[in-house]
């Protein structure tokens, strides 16, 4: 029975394998040599195969359908979508595998787009990852160093003692005791330090010139 726009059911399913076509191709140009993405054509199981881009298994266009695909013409019950499996290339690459049934409009599936993760390539990268992010556990409750500036940490250790001296937090003071207490930090010495004038600024709120304005 035709559909009311005119199309039959087989027109309708061939389109719709034609735009998964689109999409296989895609995926597979967007992750060249890590990602193979075939579209299996299940209403020709002996020859599914309508699309392999970025082909890592050594199949071909008109390769027959895996276990998989005969799954799912063999029960529309089949899940729709099955991810990250673990799987394996003919050649013993580790693979990691997510499959995408797609039904046509009699309810039965008429195609699978599936993707196949070279994860071998990342395995190795994964690893040098993790020894580059670990730490010595030896010294773990020791705390060795910090690799901030000390100036910068007594500095702001100083900048909240003459805040909470003045009844308040830095950014709270009032323009006044501002000065003031840039003032006594420049008395102090605490402007020999690097980056002493931001790392005042950034406490109080206040633009770097400002404070260079208040020691004045």
């Amino acid at each position: 029975m035709d559909h009311p726009t005119g199309i039959t059911p087989t027109e309708a399913d061939e389109h719709l394998v034609r735009e998964a076509e689109k999409i296989a191709v895609a995926l597979g140009r967007m992750f060249p040599g890590l990602c193979e993405v075939v579209l299996h054509d299940l209403r020709d199981p002996r020859h599914a195969i309508r699309v392999i881009e970025n082909n890592l298994s050594g199949r071909g266009v008109g390769d027959s359908a895996t276990e998989l695909g005969l799954a799912r013409i063999a029960d529309p019950q089949y899940p729709s979508v099955i991810q990250n499996y673990p799987n394996r290339f003919p050649d013993g690459r580790p693979a990691k595998s997510t499959s995408i049934g797609i039904k046509g409009s009699s309810g039965q599936y008429i195609a699978a787009l599936c993707l196949n993760l070279d994860v071998s390539v990342l395995s190795p990268v994964t690893l040098a990852l993790s020894n580059l992010v670990a730490t010595d556990t030896e010294h773990r409750d020791q705390p060795l160093e910090t690799l901030r500036d000390r100036n910068a940490r007594e500095l702001r250790q100083a900048v909240e003692a003459l805040a909470a001296e003045r009844g308040g937090t830095p950014r709270s003071l009032s323009r006044e005791t501002k000065k003031a207490l840039v003032r006594q930090l420049h008395e102090d010495g605490y402007f020999d330090s690097r980056d002493a004038a931001q790392t005042i600024a950034d406490l109080l709120g206040v633009s770097r010139a400002t404070v260079y304005n208040y020691t004045k």
